[in-house]
């Protein structure tokens, strides 16, 4: 399987997972705000914090209608058109944007909406290119990605495997292309019976690439279930207060529980270990302390013929071990044993 290199971070299995602070346009269209997300996102210790470039009038008629939770979240009059228009960013703000991130030490990356948003974040000098769940049947959108040679996350929300297939071949257009598919059900949030994390184990076995998930629901708990599952990438909405007006914020991580997010991914990485079942160093040091050993259950006279009802098994386990307990049956004592004292191979013949 093929790892990416998304700046100096390799990403794949056997690699720490890549986890991408999803700001989208949780800057309602202001500087101020998207450099706070950026610093939010690199104080959590995210790798990547990502935006989203577009133009309204790229994206959207006039008379597109909002999502049902875009209406529950912007005026209701507003179209899906000129919600987007008051929520873009200018190419000489991404680009401040982008030189931002780089002096905080954190990866910018950006979702393009259009063949000129690709051509400039390309400009700009993105790492990787993510394709949005919305996009992966836009196939001239794909081939124009997948001829900058870059790496890619897509999306797979809402597709079938016919789909996914003809984006990455669509992708694969231009020079090599190197893909994570991040499973992600389109719904913010998703009802949890419908996010089916094992579905990021069949995209796996399905294409044989690295793959991960895109969360969408409420809290940490369904993105730290899937880095135990094997998440190469998370990517996660976030937002510096879920009260703001606008579209995302309701559905994203405040900046505690991002954090928090990070802290719990990189302790269940650490709590996988390895494919292998041997005692840990410190339970081989506990190990003696709550095992137990064969131990005389009263005084044993020299020269006694030991019976099973003289012995017990009590901690600690320094002693005979209990697995052992038969092969003393019979033996005579070599010299008295008192109550309670552990059993050695010396005392008996």
């Amino acid at each position: 399987m093929a790892l990416l290199m998304i700046g100096d971070r390799m990403v794949g299995p056997g690699e720490p997972c890549f986890i991408v602070a999803e700001a989208g346009v949780n800057h309602n269209g202001q500087m101020n705000l998207a450099k706070r997300l950026i610093d939010v996102a690199k104080s959590a210790g995210a790798d990547a914090v990502k935006f989203q470039t577009f133009r309204a009038e790229d994206v959207a008629t006039t008379k597109a209608e909002k999502a049902d939770y875009q209406k529950e979240t912007s005026p209701l009059e507003e179209s899906q058109y000129h919600m987007l228009k008051r929520l873009e960013l200018s190419e000489v703000e991404f680009t401040d944007l982008a030189t931002y991130a780089h002096s905080r030490g954190i990866l910018f990356l950006s979702t393009p909406f259009s063949i000129k948003g690709v051509d400039l974040l390309n400009r700009i000098g993105v790492p990787c290119f993510k394709v949005a769940s919305g996009e992966i049947t836009n196939l001239p959108l794909l081939k124009h990605i997948g001829q900058t040679g870059k790496p890619v996350i897509l999306s797979t929300g809402m597709s079938t495997i016919e789909e996914i297939r003809d984006a990455l071949a669509a992708l694969k257009q231009g020079e090599r292309c190197e893909v994570a598919l991040l499973h992600c059900v389109t719904g913010y949030p998703p009802r949890m019976e419908d996010v089916n994390l094992k579905a990021m184990l069949f995209l796996e076995k399905t294409f044989h690439l690295p793959v991960g998930f895109s969360d969408h629901t409420m809290g940490i708990n369904a993105s730290v279930a899937a880095v135990a599952l094997g998440a190469c990438v998370i990517e996660k909405h976030f937002t510096i207060d879920r009260n703001l007006s606008g579209p995302d914020h309701r559905a994203s991580l405040e900046p505690d529980e991002l954090a928090a997010l990070v802290k719990s991914v990189r302790e269940v990485e650490v709590a996988l270990g390895r494919e292998v079942k041997e005692p840990s160093l410190e339970e081989s040091s506990i190990r003696g302390l709550v095992r137990r050993s064969v131990v005389a259950r009263q005084i044993i006279p020299q020269g006694t013929k030991i019976t099973e009802d003289m012995l017990d098994c009590k901690r600690p386990g320094c002693g005979i071990p209990p697995a052992d307990l038969s092969t003393l049956v019979g033996r005579k004592a070599r010299r008295k044993i008192q109550k309670d004292e552990l059993l050695s191979w010396e005392m008996v013949d």
